[in-house]
């Protein structure tokens, strides 16, 4: 006679429970909406009142400080992004300033001397050692601990200007991203092509860090930029950009002179002389111009240069007896490079505008 399997093997109460769970676990459960993401769909779904969060912007802005988070300033950029649109280019430019401003305060640090050394440390080692485990970290100050791990968020860079100089500022990006696009052609073509002008550094302690064909490139955009937008809020800027590329590419900078005295065409940077020679061939070009007497420049004697091109030296420079010296404001006078010197209250050349 078979016995039945249930009477060879009796199944235990407990053991059917265990497998009837089994069973249900092997069903695919119906998804479920998680609660976090359910709960900012519905403040997406909310109407925004556009008016009163722009009523507000500007005291959101001003409230930013150097205790604040980088949430609090992608929660502004985001209003921004809101508020831009439907703003007069007068409050456009008003909130454009304070955002440079609320980046200012964001960005600031305050140091004790033994905190300045080892963010000094810190960042030398980072420039020459950027994988390696900074051991100056925890000697850093708070607000520096904090700024180094929230890089990259909210268009808060660490810049590095070359030779070690490292600093936080935010991207020439920001300006680019979030207000261009909202503002008239003129503002909007010159936000955009500064900022990609200076995502690196022109030059670092008096060293010019880019080559002449760049150089030239650039000067040669802004007597465009010019022609076109004639009457840009921006004009000025793009009048001293201009300026200073011209003489970026006709005498460099200090430690990176095109030439020590310009007696002639072998005492030229055979790279700057090149981009001057195709320069000077181009046709309706102040900046051709400019090549052309350049090249002509070389071919002036010493007396032909004092009998044409007659410069006052003051007394300190006349002690000086340099050559270099008079040849130099010689072509700058030739030339009408006025202001050869970088403007000390005026910086256009680490962001998208000019500060």
């Amino acid at each position: 006679m078979t016995v039945p399997f249930n009477k060879r093997y009796p199944i235990k109460p407990c053991f059917a429970l265990v497998i009837f769970i089994l069973l249900l676990g092997c069903q695919k459960p119906e998804p479920q909406p998680i609660p976090e993401q359910a709960q900012k769909q519905s403040q997406q779904d909310e109407p925004v009142d556009l008016s009163l969060l722009c009523k507000n912007i500007e005291h959101d802005i001003l409230n930013i400080n150097s205790e604040r988070t980088t949430f609090a300033l992608e929660q502004i950029n985001q209003n921004l992004k809101l508020c831009l649109p439907l703003s007069t280019f007068d409050e456009q430019k008003h909130f454009l300033s304070l955002s440079n401003q609320m980046y200012k305060n964001f960005l600031s640090v305050d140091r004790t001397p033994l905190q300045q050394s080892a963010f000094e440390a810190y960042a030398f080692d980072l420039s020459q050692h950027p994988t390696v485990q900074q051991n100056h970290f925890e000697q850093l100050s708070l607000r520096d601990q904090y700024l180094l791990k929230h890089k990259g968020q909210a268009y808060i860079e660490l810049f590095d200007a070359g030779k070690g100089m490292l600093n936080y500022r935010r991207s020439p990006e920001y300006l680019a991203k979030i207000f261009a696009p909202y503002m008239p052609q003129a503002e909007q073509v010159f936000i955009e092509n500064l900022a990609t002008q200076n995502m690196m550094p022109v030059f670092a302690e008096k060293t010019l860090m880019i080559e002449p064909h760049e150089i030239v490139t650039r000067a040669l955009f802004w007597e465009e930029y010019l022609n076109q937008y004639p009457k840009s809020s921006y004009r000025k800027d793009a009048e001293y950009l201009l300026h200073m590329y011209s003489v970026f590419l006709f005498k460099g900078m200090s430690n990176s002179p095109v030439s020590d005295n310009y007696p002639d065409q072998d005492a030229v940077q055979s790279n700057s002389l090149d981009e001057i020679e195709k320069l000077a061939q181009i046709k309706s070009s102040a900046l051709a111009t400019q090549a052309g007497k350049f090249m002509y420049f070389l071919q002036l004697s010493e007396e032909q240069r004092l009998k044409q091109i007659p410069v006052q030296l003051s007394a300190q420079e006349q002690h000086s007896q340099s050559k270099n010296l008079l040849s130099q404001k010689q072509l700058a006078q030739y030339l009408g490079l006025k202001n050869t010197n970088l403007s000390k209250i005026r910086d256009c050349f680490s962001d998208a505008v000019c500060l």
